[in-house]
């Protein structure tokens, strides 16, 4: 499972008043916690935590690489933001650039620039592109997989590998009204987009949005993330704190026969995920 970690987010109080206060020690604490923890990518998001967010996503990016050398998740739907954090992020490593729809009402070729950008980052880069169009979410199953064929269409007819594209169906809170169905839905979709192409690509989801608002959520978190793996999940935005998550999904891969079984598993799939 590729882990990207979630928490050098502007919308957590903590970074958002770092990035406020050019708080080098918040950041590069949470960039090394966080890959100790098992972290694959670290996520990077700006959010809402400052005025000028392409400035924020440079002094992000580059107070991270000053003391980590984790690949990084760019985080942003203002491709501006993006493309400010690529120019001064070591790409080596690999990168993800997070996250595009498919199109949008004001921009119909949104996800042809996010390939473009990735294509210039260097091999290792990749997208995550959302099941969302202009019309926004989409609440069904057949809608949400139509919408991730066109992502593998465009991404095939720009010469764009499909191994480095990250399909996101996109998870909704379950505590919204009517949004409990949508658990469901996701997992559907996953059967089908996982079969989409050949080599299917990467399907991932934020995994914290399932239980947002609720107040049971690591358990509700690490259940849902346990049932998507074994639907095709291979990466999630996550809290790598949470040592319950951390565990059942070390569980759900050995008992879905991606880890050998030992009486210490969960000890080496720590030791390996580091």
């Amino acid at each position: 499972m590729l882990l990207i970690a979630e928490r050098i987010n502007g919308m957590f109080i903590d970074v958002k008043q770092a990035i406020a206060d050019k708080n080098k020690k918040v950041i590069q604490d949470l960039a090394k916690r966080q890959t100790d923890a098992g972290a694959t990518y670290l996520d990077v998001n700006v959010g809402t935590a400052a005025a000028d967010q392409q400035a924020a996503m440079q002094w992000l990016v580059e107070t991270i690489q000053e003391t980590c050398s984790t690949p990084l998740c760019l985080d942003s739907q203002k491709i501006d933001v993006i493309a400010a954090g690529l120019k001064v992020a070591n790409t080596e490593p690999g990168i993800l650039l997070n996250s595009s729809p498919l199109n949008k009402k004001n921009d119909e070729e949104i996800l042809d620039k996010y390939i473009e950008l990735a294509k210039n980052a260097g091999p290792k880069s990749a997208i995550i592109a959302l099941t969302m169009d202009k019309n926004g979410v989409p609440q069904d199953i057949d809608t949400r997989v139509a919408i991730a064929a066109e992502i593998i269409s465009k991404a095939v007819e720009l010469g764009f590998d499909t191994q480095r594209l990250f399909i996101d169906p996109i998870i909704l809170p379950v505590k919204v009204p009517n949004a409990q169905i949508q658990p469901t839905n996701i997992l559907a979709a996953m059967d089908q987009i996982t079969i989409l192409a050949e080599p299917a690509p990467h399907i991932t989801i934020g995994l914290s949005n399932v239980s947002q608002g609720t107040t049971q959520r690591s358990l509700i978190n690490s259940t849902f993330l346990a049932m998507a793996v074994s639907h095709g999940l291979d990466s999630a935005i996550a809290d790598v704190f949470d040592e319950r998550l951390m565990n059942i999904l070390a569980t759900a891969e050995m008992l879905m026969n991606k880890q050998i079984y030992s009486d210490s598993f969960l000890k080496v799939y720590s030791s390996i995920n580091k």
